[in-house]
């Protein structure tokens, strides 16, 4: 699909949905815009619930906002805060060390590059592009497995991976729609569409995806 047409995807799919929001996204906006707690958040949600990692990522909060503080509190405790979060305990001793470990190399301050960022134990890509856009500002692009289906559906792409695809929207993707695009994508990936038979009735750019890859739809 040329760009030209996946733009026009977008600004319609932005159109329609100002109402979607994003769990990581809307949880941002709340904390408004912290490189530290955008970082620790997505530590948190992976492999969790929605609704957990709020609950938890607001606990733990309560107790420290900081590395400097976080570095204090002991790991039983994180690890009671963000229960019941998949694997809340190897998460407590990931926030901790991370914590320690941004002290101890940036003086506290969270790294504004991926290549830095992938570094710290438990970073992926995926956690370092979200913390350089959502948490610093800055283009990068967040390629989960939504924004990854959804281009493959819309045969933009043609990857097997969401590292892949993140590496051809680098190339192909106008600068603009980084940061916006996971956002974006993600609501519209947890609504309608969705990894099996999604709801293409309900589809506001429905006529115009190809839907690559979809056996059965709704």
């Amino acid at each position: 699909m040329p760009v030209e047409d996946v733009l026009g995807i977008l600004r319609r799919l932005s159109a329609r949905a100002r109402s979607w929001h994003a769990p990581v996204v809307a949880l941002v906006a709340r904390m408004g815009k912290d490189p530290y707690q955008v970082l620790v958040s997505c530590i948190i949600s992976l492999r969790t619930k929605d609704e957990v990692t709020d609950g938890a990522t607001a606990r733990l909060f309560e107790l420290a906002r900081t590395p400097a503080a976080m570095a204090t509190v002991d790991e039983s405790a994180i690890a009671e805060a963000i229960y019941p979060a998949g694997f809340y305990r190897t998460k407590a001793a990931t926030i901790r060390a991370v914590s320690r470990e941004i002290l101890e190399r940036w003086g506290g301050a969270v790294p504004d590059s991926i290549e830095e960022l992938l570094t710290l134990k438990g970073v992926g890509r995926k956690t370092a592009n979200l913390v350089v856009s959502l948490g610093h500002g800055k283009p990068a692009i967040c390629v989960d497995t939504h924004v990854h289906r959804i281009m493959n559906r819309l045969h933009f792409v043609e990857t097997g991976d969401p590292d892949a695809t993140e590496a051809v929207l680098r190339d192909r993707l106008p600068r603009r729609w980084w940061i916006k695009v996971n956002g974006l994508l993600v609501a519209f990936g947890q609504r309608i569409c969705v990894p099996i038979s999604p709801k293409c009735t309900e589809c506001p750019v429905a006529e115009a995806c190809p839907r690559r890859g979809v056996e059965k739809s709704r």
